[in-house]
């Protein structure tokens, strides 16, 4: 109704020429006679004025937007047009003789608006832009109402206004007879509705030289027919054949509802009423005809107010973000019914093509050995879309993970989003791709092993929902007290977004068991994780507290999914007190486990708040490992992010340096992972992602960010460290996987200081300890038993009860009683023994000797070797020396007063790594000029000749065996001078060196290259 009544008023304003606070006269201005501009202050910022009131005054001709013959200057008054003041707020401005005349129009130039700010006498008040209309002087006619959007019933009134210009008089016809005439320039009468469907009429206006004619309808629905759902039928759609099917909507206390769509052209039409049930609360309607294959929009007309797309719809057109979904995401996407529709429509097909599974039986892990990786579908790859996924698979099944999380992947609101403002429930989001491709990759996950869960959102709705608008108060946008769904408001104040869902409402209970049943049916998902559970409720408060109704919606809930699919997994994002998640736990829901602070604090080497032993289920006084346990989450701040801004330091170990800074998180996992109970990583965890949950796109950090999209980098992948990282944990995850220890409910978690220890007791027993802090540390470790104890990483192994172990700075030990196959975890080749022999003088000749190997101490063939010249011994300042990447290095007269390193980086011959990490030789330095006497070098040469030691000398000559000068140049108080010498012809030569006490005489032999 909203837009109607705006609608009704926008033609007002044309017809009146009502703009803001203008009215004229005459009523419609045209430019080749005078009018009068009336001006009413009130609401403006001259509103109480009683000072002088001035105009600034211009036109905008037509074609163009701009304001144009502008009388006078800005600011300046008395060059402007004075307004008459009438009385109060009233004043009035004579545009004399014309239009035309006044703003000196000229010729070819046409007239479409008289542009107006009123300004106080001293310029400190003044009113926004205002616009006159001016018309060419012909006869027209406009009908300004009835809408034709609008309905009425048999016998209802409908107002039809006729509006008309330079007319002499209007008659009225309605189906070609004469019903009402008037010699006025306006006509409004009323005509009763009395057949069904539409009614034309026309409207003429008469001057002495033509008729206009202006032609609309009105549309009378016929009586609703009141039948019973056929058998069989549910909400939304359902297809009876290729070519018939049957909609139906839940709407109760509405009054009737219409379907326009491409199968009825977008035309209402009383053949696409909607039955009512007997109960007023579904309508429903058989349409056929229909083409097999071909897609057809459609939408909900409802009490002839608004329209709505289908709820239960599997596919939407939207008219703002569809254009931006790339035809290699989605293929031939349906255009939009633009013109015909107005906001989301939905989209039913008969015969579409259906997917051929491959995998009809998966075999889900158990949720205890679960190990479940969260992705967010748009960050995880440049395409952004569910085939990117597919095709890296490989890598998350190598990596070990059973199961991925989807952030949510039903149609949400906007196209660039995490998926937490659900809109339609039933559709795949076109941004990621067809509906068809995320079964594809759906199926190609339980190929591969891996369970697919689905991240949903229940809590609430956003406003493009179709739930939403069906009850909703366009007005103060909140949804009536009728709507069956939601709560008016939520009774969370504190964690409220968009719209809340009223659980505790069958019409909810019905519609999420719904959607409950569509997916794990629909698309063979194997579980939901619901998005803030604790809201599930409409007791007020922060929902912390025991709440036995919140229980019991999630147990209906859960045996909803239950009786679908009988080893489904639930997973609740809950947070209560945990007198609350036992309960849910004891009924077989999985929930999540935030440890993202504990660990994080942990990691950077903090004591103060690093006691994660609330990751165990035990500790928590739980039957069953139903815990969730994370570091990371999409919620939570990168581990990584806070090592490299927040790490503790120390002379010899820093937390912010980044390899160590992974090494953190190998620490942290392997006190992670090694805790019985299902797990899960946060996207790129393996990797040591280290962008900021809040990173802004450019660049900075800030909460309001945190939603956006983030930097994709599977380059991180071939950085060595990284890695290293993703081969350890992929090492951890299939220990855990495959040892039955990781099952016993016998274990503890020693975690309050900064050497932690895990024991967990079982058929093959295991102790984990680890050194969280920035130095060594001694601990005392008591074993379960005496015997003999092995570690995993190291091999080394001791027999007793109790040892007292020194750990280094970040250094973890992981002990079982029977000893393991050794942790093939591939690492990158590795140098060793890196050393610079030689004298670092001017002409010496230094040599780098090494060896590397890989993970299995085999030596390698291949390696790239750099030389490098530093400011000081500790390597300050060093810069790469061009061209200097053999195994020995000739020192230059450039080196003279820094210091040489040499770096060395192992290539493997046959490994997942490409190749190792730099190491870096010893430093030698500075260096200085040769001690030896003075000399020339190298001798034989090709071409350049360097006089050595030659400080004492003032004058040197080189000649041939014949005694003619070759060269002769002075010393200058340098102690080496190099020539080029490539032009002389081979033969020895002689060098002579002159001072005024002493002569030296030497020569080279110069060869040919």
């Amino acid at each position: 109704m909203k837009k109607i009544v705006y609608t009704f008023i926008l033609l007002f304003w044309v017809v009146s020429n009502f703009y803001g606070q203008i009215t004229t006269s005459p009523e419609f201005p045209v430019a080749t006679q005078a009018v009068t501009i009336y001006f009413d202050a009130t609401g403006t910022g001259l509103d109480g004025y009683s000072g002088d009131v001035y105009a600034h005054t211009g036109v905008i001709l037509e074609g163009s937007s701009s304001w144009s013959h502008v009388i006078g200057s800005w600011g300046d008054n008395s060059t402007q047009p004075k307004l008459t003041h009438i009385s109060g707020n009233q004043y009035s401005l004579s545009i004399t003789p014309t239009i035309n005349d006044f703003y000196s129009i000229e010729a070819g130039e046409t007239v479409a608006k008289l542009a107006f700010v009123f300004r106080s006498a001293d310029g400190s008040q003044q009113t926004s832009n205002l616009f006159v209309d001016v018309y060419s002087q012909n006869n027209t006619v406009t009908i300004a109402s009835p809408d034709t959007s609008k309905i009425y019933g048999i016998g209802d009134s409908v107002p039809v206004s006729i509006v008309a210009m330079f007319a002499d008089s209007i008659k009225l016809y309605i189906e070609d007879t004469l019903y009402s005439s008037t010699d006025s320039t306006v006509l409004t009468v009323k005509v009763p509705a009395t057949k069904q469907g539409k009614t034309y009429f026309s409207a003429k206006a008469f001057n002495s030289t033509d008729t206009a004619e202006a032609q609309s309808y009105f549309f009378v629905r016929r009586n609703i027919q009141i039948a019973n759902l056929p058998s069989g039928i549910g909400t939304g759609i359902t297809y009876l054949s290729d070519s018939s099917v049957i909609l139906c909507l839940y709407a109760p206390k509405k009054k009737f509802i219409y379907v326009k769509g491409d199968f009825n052209n977008w035309q209402l039409s009383n053949n696409y009423l909607m039955n009512m049930t007997p109960d007023s609360s579904y309508f429903w309607i058989k349409i056929d005809s229909l083409t097999p294959s071909v897609q057809y929009a459609y939408q909900y007309f409802v009490d002839g107010d608004f329209y709505i797309a289908d709820p239960y719809c599997e596919e939407i057109l939207d008219p703002w973000n569809d254009q931006y979904i790339p035809s290699s995401t989605y293929p031939n996407l349906k255009p939009y019914p633009t013109g015909k529709a107005e906001g989301i429509v939905s989209v039913l097909q008969t015969a579409a093509p259906q997917y051929s599974w491959k995998i009809e039986n998966f075999n889900r892990p158990e949720p205890q050995n679960l190990v479940i990786y969260e992705l967010l579908v748009r960050d995880f790859s440049s395409d952004e879309n569910f085939q990117a996924v597919i095709d890296s698979l490989n890598y998350l099944k190598n990596l070990g993970v059973n199961a991925i999380e989807f952030m949510p992947v039903s149609e949400f609101e906007g196209n660039i989003s995490w998926g937490y403002n659900p809109d339609f429930y039933f559709a795949v989001d076109k941004y990621y791709g067809t509906k068809n491709k995320f079964k594809e990759l759906i199926d190609s996950c339980h190929s591969k092993g891996i369970a697919v869960i689905m991240d949903i959102v229940l809590n609430h709705s956003m406003g493009q929902s179709p739930l939403v608008q069906l009850y909703l108060n366009r007005d103060t946008w909140q949804v009536t007290p009728d709507n069956p769904w939601y709560n008016v408001t939520s009774p969370n104040p504190d964690y409220s977004w968009g719209y809340d869902f009223n659980h505790e409402s069958q019409a909810t209970k019905n519609f999420v068991d719904k959607v409950l049943h569509f997916w794990l049916t629909e698309y063979k998902i194997d579980g939901y994780r619901f998005d803030f559970s604790k809201g599930f409720t409409n007791t007020p408060g922060d929902g912390w507290n025991y709440d036995q109704s919140r229980i019991n919606i999630l147990e209906h809930y859960a045996d909803t999914i239950w009786a679908t699919s009988s080893n489904a997994y639930l997973i609740l994002e809950h947070f209560t007190d945990n007198s609350e998640e036992k309960v849910l736990s004891n009924y077989g829901m999985l929930l999540w486990g935030n440890l993202n602070y504990n660990y994080a604090q942990a990691s950077m080497g903090y004591s103060e708040g690093s006691d994660f032993s609330w990751i165990s289920y035990k500790n928590r006084d739980w039957t069953n490992p139903n815990l969730v346990g994370y570091m990371e989450s999409h919620d939570e701040e990168r581990m990584m992010y806070r090592n490299l801004t927040w790490g503790r330091t120390s002379a010899n170990y820093d937390i912010k340096n980044l390899p160590t800074a992974l090494d953190r998180v190998k620490l942290a996992s392997v006190f992670f992972l090694t805790v019985p109970g299902p797990k899960m990583l946060w996207q790129f965890e393996e990797l040591g992602y280290d962008y900021s949950i809040d990173y802004c796109q450019n660049g900075n950090i800030d909460d309001n960010c945190r939603t956006d999209p983030k930097p994709v980098r599977w380059d991180y992948f071939y950085d060595t460290d990284r890695k290293q990282l993703y081969y350890f944990l992929q090492n951890l995850i299939q220990l855990k996987k495959n040892l039955s220890t990781f099952q016993t409910s016998d274990f503890t978690i020693d975690a309050s200081d900064y050497v932690k220890i895990i024991t967990l007791n079982s058929d093959t027993s295991m102790v984990i300890v680890g050194n969280f802090d920035i130095t060594s540390h001694s601990k005392t470790v008591t074993f379960p038993h005496s015997g003999t104890w092995y570690e995993y990483y190291t091999g080394q192994k001791f027999t007793g009860s109790n040892k007292i172990f020194t750990l280094d700075a970040g250094e973890y030990l992981i002990f079982t009683d029977a000893k393991l196959p050794s942790p093939e975890i591939p690492a990158a080749p590795e140098a060793r023994d890196v050393k610079i022999t030689g004298n670092p003088q001017v002409l010496d000749t230094l040599r780098l000797s090494y060896t590397f190997f890989d993970i299995n101490n085999d030596a390698e063939g291949a390696t790239k070797i750099q030389w490098y010249k530093c400011l000081n011994n500790a390597g300050a300042q060093r810069v790469a020396i061009a061209g200097a990447t053999d195994s020995t290095y000739i020192v230059t007269e450039n080196d003279v007063d820094n210091y040489i390193q040499a770096g060395v980086t192992p290539v493997a011959i046959s490994n997942v790594f490409a190749e190792g990490n730099t190491k870096f030789s010893n430093i030698i330095g500075p260096v200085t000029y040769s001690t030896k006497e003075t000399n020339v070098f190298p001798n034989p040469t090709t071409g350049n000749i360097s006089f050595i030691n030659i400080k004492d000398y003032d004058q040197i000559t080189v000649s041939d065996l014949q005694g003619h000068i070759i060269d002769r140049f002075d010393v200058n108080d340098k102690n080496i001078i190099t020539k080029d010498y490539s032009m002389l012809q081979a033969g020895i030569y002689l060098v002579f060196l002159r001072a005024d006490t002493k002569i030296y005489k030497t020569k080279f032999l110069k060869t040919i290259q």
